[in-house]
């Protein structure tokens, strides 16, 4: 099989993707706030001096609502001017909801499902529009395979702010799916010394300290060093939640025109497995022996689910002229996952237990059959993203080019031991009878995937007329160890057009499609085909300039091919759907009323196909929060969020699975900050609502997170 090298890719690439960090760095301002929570009558005084021109789409925002983002034209754009429907997650907004992960990020994003399958120390379960998007960090994709033998979850602490494109990105990235994009932006060095330590205890015995250290070195260089260290357990048994991070990162300015920023990288996380594939009887139907504690743990204490992750990188960009711009984003990261557990065997024996049934006691429904697997999976990824931008006019239009090429690169390689079954009482758990042998691993043929793409986009601008078209063409080509290689290629398109009225309404109309193509092998052992999706989608929103309101309103309508799924009879390999289509309706609101009240709140109607499944048609969610004082003391802040998520059933097989109930969640902050201290009290899902997230028509249901409280204390300096 053919090897391509680093070689290419260092040639085929020469200053890239983030337009954001380029317009960051010219125009850093040490006005700008960079601390996620001050005192009111600081947050009023950086609100006057943090003017809207100094902001760029990945500078520090003060409040919920950024107005720019890069992910969705791979240039710094208004959000007012992107044909298209994005939501920013701000770094103010993190730290108030107490973010501890990619889930809990989203919970408040239009379009997102964040918890799709609940609580899962695995790896976030998000979903937008009915489909898992991809995720990307600073514009590169973390990996191209969603499976959870090749991921470490990302921690928002590392992050900036986290931008969602909803809907086809396939022209700009080439690796997007018809669900949208997940772009996490890293927190990048600034020129003011900013620094803070903070700790964290909370609910199943977490434990945190954590840093974030920025600032000057000399006129030309800066640095920033993010690190944490957490020993905590998990609301299952015997699974942990224990994680150890540091992300430095060096910036180097040595003239307004040209800026380098590098990036390393390590996570090394030790967990398990919370997801216990619990069948229906005993979750979500009832049981004769009642339901089963959300506590439950049906594996052997020494279960895990450890990853270890590195990755170095650098943005580079120069600008040659008040014209053009060169730019290119590069990241080189190892992932290595070691999943060793148990978990529940909820397809049924096909004789008197079906789907979601006790296979092995289908009467008492006390004991159940229970898998063991074990895999070992390490992963290279190389990406890299180069491209130019020009500003050029012709007439009365005036156009932002964007002419670029990326390569990428993923190698997997996977040692696993063959599949072993066993007995537990999974209301009275009995633990080290039936060990498994955890060793006698078997290597399977390596896969490559390789990726080249080349676009072009052209931002026109006439009057109040706003045109974004591109065009995209992609040459992907897969291969496994001992066998010839397949390449597939794909042109794809994007077509927006709004119009800007005076009063702030923007109009606009939009057509996009997606090209991903795929690592890893089917049930049947043959490569998968690449994703396609499409879209149409059309809008309004309302962002007048200068003012603390942004909404907006939109319809669309997708349909993706070659979607991959679990094997209903293995979850632990894939299957690949033919056509799947859905339409909705999407409203978000983000405002502030007067200086010290914060208010963000949605609305998604999902009409998704049967084969997604997993979707409830209606979500909606409110998250409000106010700054007030105590006698002559200001600085304090109480928020309240709640969540709401209408009934559904998984109608992904051919029988459906049992619905689903409705549910809402409530979640709370109270917090005190000086110019020096933040004290914050974090309660999520307050009520301790005890409900299943989902229950898939293959045989099993997923618990939701039961309620966490998270105090912490942080010192800035």
């Amino acid at each position: 099989m053919h090897r391509t090298t680093l070689h290419p890719v260092a040639a085929a690439a020469a200053v890239l993707l983030t337009t954001l960090q380029g317009a960051a760095w010219a125009q850093a301002t040490p006005t700008t706030a960079t601390t996620p929570a001050t005192t009111a009558g600081t947050l009023s005084e950086i609100r006057v001096n943090a003017s809207a021109e100094r902001e760029t789409a990945t500078s520090p925002v003060v409040g919920y609502r950024a107005r720019r983002a890069a992910t969705a034209t791979k240039t710094d754009t208004p959000l007012a001017e992107t044909p298209q429907s994005v939501t920013v997650v701000t770094r103010d907004q993190l730290v108030d909801q107490g973010a501890t992960n990619l889930q809990d990020a989203l919970a408040y994003a239009a379009g997102v499902r964040s918890d799709g399958y609940g609580l899962d120390s695995r790896a976030d379960s998000v979903m937008i529009r009915g489909t898992e998007p991809s995720i990307y960090l600073d514009g590169l994709q973390q990996n191209s395979a969603g499976w959870y033998t090749s991921t470490t979850r990302p921690d928002p602490y590392v992050m900036e702010r986290i931008e969602v494109l909803r809907g086809p990105a396939g022209m700009l990235f080439g690796a997007g799916t018809a669900a949208g994009v997940v772009n996490m932006v890293s927190k990048r060095p600034l020129q003011d010394a900013q620094r803070e330590v903070g700790v964290q205890f909370g609910s199943h015995g977490r434990k945190q300290v954590q840093a974030d250290l920025t600032g000057p070195l000399s006129d030309q260089w800066s640095y920033r060093i993010v690190a944490l260290h957490r020993k905590a357990d998990t609301q299952v048994d015997y699974v942990p939640d224990d994680r150890t991070l540091i992300a430095p990162s060096l910036a180097w300015r040595p003239d307004g025109a040209t800026s380098l920023v590098l990036q390393g990288f390590w996570q090394k996380d030790k967990t398990g497995s919370t997801s216990q594939f619990f069948p229906w009887q005993g979750t979500l139907l009832p049981n004769p022996n009642g339901r089963l504690p959300t506590s439950r743990f049906i594996g052997e204490p020494g279960d895990g689910y450890d990853s270890d992750r590195k990755s170095f990188g650098w943005q580079f960009e120069h600008r040659f002229n008040d014209q053009w711009t060169l730019r290119q984003n590069l990241r080189i990261s190892r992932n290595e996952n070691d999943s060793d557990y148990f978990y529940a065997n909820f397809f049924g024996n096909g004789v008197d237990a079906g789907p979601g049934g006790w296979s092995v006691d289908p009467i008492n429904q006390r004991l159940i059959e229970r898998y063991y697997g074990r895999s070992i999976t390490r992963t290279r990824m190389t990406g890299v993203d180069t491209h130019a931008e020009g500003h050029l006019q012709t007439g009365a239009v005036r156009h932002t080019l964007l002419a670029g090429l990326d390569y990428s690169r993923q190698r997997e390689h996977k040692r696993e031991g063959a599949s072993q079954t066993s007995v537990i009482d999974a209301y009275a758990p009995v633990y080290g009878v039936n060990l498994p042998d955890r060793g006698n691993l078997v290597g399977t043929p390596g896969t490559t995937q390789r990726n080249v793409g080349v676009y072009l986009q052209d931002q026109m601008q006439l009057d109040r007329w706003i045109v974004v078209a591109g065009l995209r063409h992609d040459r992907a080509t897969a291969g496994t160890d001992g066998s010839d290689d397949e390449t597939t290629s794909a042109t794809t398109k994007r077509l927006g057009l709004m119009y800007t009225l005076p009063a702030g309404w923007s109009p606009y109309v939009s057509y996009t499609e997606s090209f991903t193509p795929l690592s890893g092998r089917m049930a049947s052992g043959g490569l998968f085909k690449p994703l396609r999706g499409e879209q149409v989608e059309a809008g309004v929103k309302y962002m007048p300039e200068g003012a603390s309101t942004s909404v907006t309103a939109s319809v669309y309508k997708l349909k993706e091919k070659n979607r991959t799924i679990s094997d209903p009879t293995d979850p632990r390999v894939g299957l690949q759907l033919d056509a799947t289509r859905n339409k909705g309706v999407e409203l978000e609101l983000k405002t502030s009323v007067g200086r010290r009240t914060d208010l963000i709140a949605h609305f998604n109607y999902t009409d998704a196909d049967d084969k997604l499944g997993g979707m409830p048609r209606r979500q909606a969610a409110v998250w409000a929060k106010q700054g007030f004082a105590i006698a002559d003391l200001a600085g304090f802040s109480v928020g309240a969020g709640v969540r709401f998520m209408s009934s559904f059933s998984d109608r992904s097989e051919a029988a459906p699975g049992p619905r689903v109930p409705s549910v809402t969640l409530l979640d709370l902050v109270l917090a005190y900050d000086t110019d020096a201290w933040r004290f914050a009290l974090n309660v999520n899902n307050a009520a301790d609502k005890v409900y299943v997230s989902t229950c898939l028509a293959r045989g099993d249901c997923w618990w939701g997170a039961r309620r966490t409280v998270v105090a912490s204390a942080t010192y800035r300096f």
